[in-house]
C-alpha cells in the first residue's frame, strides 16, 4: 500500500527521465514488442509514432507498472519498473485512451478522491491547484458528466497530474478532439513540459511536429529510429526542396534559375512561385538570389520545404523500412 503520507524520497533527486533498456513483450507467440530501448531526458516531450498495433500502448503500459515485461529491465525516474513498481507508479502520471472519469462527481470531488488515493495532504488544495493548471479552475463544481469531450481530456489530464509526476505518460492525448479542443491540449502539453518529462504517443504527425522535442518512431514492436524532426528530414530528404516567390510577373523566372550551376528539379506552381531542388553539401541560395535579381525580379520570399513528418512517417513504417533504415 501507498504510505499514509505522500512523500518523494531524497533518491529521487536528480533522476527525470524514463528509460527503456532492451525488453520485451509476448502475447503467447505474438511478439508486441522487442528489443525496444530508448532513453528520455527530464523536461523533454516526446512523441511515440507508430502505426495501429506497432507496439506503442505496450511499451507504455510496461513504463507504468501496468504489465511487466517478458524479459529485460526498464527504468522510470531511476526506479526498477519490476524491482520497484510502486516507487514507479508513485512518480508516473498517466493518462490511457479511455480516460478514467466519473460522471456523477463534480470536477473538484473527483480530484479530491483521486487525491486522498495517493494518501496525499491537504486534498482540496492540491486539487484547486491541479483543475488551475488544466485550465478547469472555472468548473470545479460542474459534474463532469456535463463536460465536452475536449473538457473531459484536461481533467483526465488533472488525475494524471494530482501527484506531481516527474513523468507524464499520455495515451493519445487529443484523440477524437475538435481543432479548437486539440489546441487547448496541446498548450497544456506545452505547459507542463517545462517542468515534466512526457511520453506521449499519437496519430497526428503535424502534433508530434509541433510539440515534440523528439519523436520515436516504432514499427513491428521495434524502434525504426529517433530524432528530433528537423534531423529526421535532413537525413532522409538527402536534397534540399527550396520555394522561391517574386513580386508581381514570374514570367521566364525558371529558366534564370536554371542557369545557376548546380540547380535541378525545378517546377513552376500555380501561385507563380518556383520550388527548384539542389544537392546535399551544395547550397545555391546566394547564386540563385543573385541571378533573380540581377534579372530585374523583386525577390519576396526563399524558404526551405523540408519532407514532412508525414513522409518520413510512411518511409520508415513501410514493410522494408525496418532492415533498410535501422542499420
Amino acid at each position: 500500500q501507498l504510505s499514509k503520507t505522500y512523500q518523494v524520497p531524497e533518491r529521487e533527486a536528480g533522476f527525470g527521465a524514463a528509460v527503456g533498456s532492451f525488453f520485451r513483450r509476448k502475447y503467447k507467440d505474438v511478439k508486441a514488442v522487442e528489443q525496444v530501448t530508448f532513453k528520455i531526458a527530464q523536461g523533454e516531450i516526446v512523441g511515440f509514432l507508430g502505426p495501429n498495433g506497432a507496439g506503442k500502448t505496450t511499451t507504455m503500459r510496461i513504463l507504468t507498472g501496468y504489465m511487466p515485461p517478458t524479459d529485460g529491465s526498464a527504468t522510470v525516474a531511476g526506479y526498477d519498473i519490476v524491482e520497484e513498481s510502486l516507487e514507479v507508479r508513485r512518480r508516473v502520471g498517466y493518462l490511457p485512451e479511455t480516460v478514467p472519469l466519473y460522471n456523477d462527481m463534480t470536477a473538484l470531488e473527483y480530484l479530491k478522491f483521486m487525491a486522498e488515493l495517493r494518501r496525499i495532504p491537504d486534498t482540496e488544495e492540491r486539487a484547486y491547484e491541479t483543475l488551475e493548471g488544466v485550465n478547469l479552475q472555472d468548473r470545479a463544481n460542474s459534474y463532469i458528466g456535463t463536460f465536452s469531450k475536449g473538457m473531459r481530456q484536461r481533467m483526465g489530464l488533472a488525475q494524471a497530474l494530482i501527484h506531481r509526476p516527474e513523468v507524464l505518460i499520455l495515451d493519445e492525448p487529443t484523440i477524437g478532439l475538435d481543432p479548437a479542443q486539440v489546441v487547448e491540449i496541446r498548450n497544456v502539453i506545452r505547459e507542463i513540459g517545462k517542468d515534466r518529462t512526457v511520453l506521449l504517443s499519437t496519430h497526428i504527425l503535424t502534433e508530434a511536429q509541433q510539440i515534440c522535442d523528439r519523436v520515436l518512431i516504432i514499427n513491428k514492436g521495434k524502434i525504426v529510429t529517433e530524432d528530433t524532426p528537423e534531423n529526421l528530414q535532413s537525413r532522409l530528404v538527402g536534397a534540399q526542396r527550396v520555394i522561391l516567390r517574386v513580386r508581381g510577373d514570374s514570367d521566364g523566372l525558371t529558366e534564370k534559375i536554371s542557369k545557376v550551376k548546380g540547380v535541378r528539379a525545378i517546377d513552376s506552381k500555380p501561385d507563380g512561385s518556383v520550388e527548384f531542388e539542389f544537392g546535399a553539401g551544395e547550397d545555391t541560395r546566394p547564386q540563385v538570389a543573385k541571378a533573380v535579381i540581377q534579372a530585374g525580379y523583386e525577390l519576396l520570399e526563399m524558404r526551405p520545404v523540408g519532407m514532412s513528418l508525414e513522409e518520413i512517417f510512411l518511409e520508415l513504417t513501410r514493410d522494408n523500412a525496418a532492415g533498410k533504415k535501422s542499420s
